[in-house]
């Protein structure tokens, strides 16, 4: 499978605070790779750093071969990455239709834009229910899938989604996680960060336990859930890990 998207060696510091060191991983086209680790691991640092939020001291990040790490957010979106950050992030004030219609902003096929439109309000009956009300009234839940609805409408090939089930009742977290899948089965590249090992697992092709800012141990879901080093390495037991 080639590689949609490729990390090699990248470093993100804050101040003498090293976030990330020299990260490297892959993402195959179509893949779902799942980044998992506790608070303060670096994963949302890794978002952040790919979709050029914050600045990377080093390393390089190629997109089907081009480099954006030196690119700026809105050209990140030009490239076809799209990111859903932790926390929902709806704007309140606007009605569930005029949040979707944001994340076509870039996009001028206006036909397509609005066949998308119509595509994510019958895929997600909820929104179609509610498309008139202010987001800001919607349950965490519908939120969440309108945020990510939102980043598909300018039509990604890499989706990438910051703590999806963080804060959500498990039915809910089901319902994100088959919004994922469906995702997937768009043909949309994803990239997830989650410290819920166990939903990502469920759904992630690969996965990465990334802690104190490196990536400790990577592998399927079979390949980790049998591995005896797997809770050092979420933990930070690196003394057993090493071992």
């Amino acid at each position: 499978m080639s590689a949609l998207l490729e990390i090699r060696k990248l470093t993100v510091s804050y101040g003498r605070i090293t976030a990330l060191s020299e990260i490297d991983l892959s993402v195959g086209v179509g893949e779902i790779v799942a980044i998992i680790g506790p608070n303060g691991a670096g994963k949302s640092s890794l978002l952040n750093a790919i979709a050029g939020v914050v600045p990377a001291a080093g390393g390089s990040v190629t997109l089907d071969g081009t480099e954006m790490l030196r690119l700026p957010l809105e050209e990140s979106v030009r490239h076809g990455i799209a990111m859903v950050p932790e926390g929902r992030h709806v704007l309140p004030g606007l009605t569930v239709l005029e949040n979707l219609r944001l994340g076509a902003t870039i996009r001028t096929d206006l036909a397509a834009v609005k066949a998308d439109l119509e595509g994510f309000l019958d895929a997600f009956p909820i929104l179609r229910e509610r498309r008139g009300e202010p987001a800001g009234r919607l349950s965490g839940g519908e939120q969440q899938m309108l945020v990510i609805a939102r980043a598909l409408m300018s039509r990604p090939r890499l989706l990438m989604l910051d703590e999806p089930s963080l804060g959500l009742a498990p039915r809910i977290v089901g319902q994100v996680y088959d919004m994922i899948t469906q995702t997937r089965a768009r043909g949309v590249t994803i990239l997830v960060v989650e410290q819920n090992a166990r939903r990502a697992l469920s759904v992630a092709d690969k996965t990465h336990v990334l802690n104190g800012g490196a990536i400790r141990l990577s592998g399927t879901a079979e390949e980790l859930s049998g591995n005896p080093q797997f809770e050092a390495a979420y933990f930070g037991l690196r003394a057993s890990v090493d071992e």
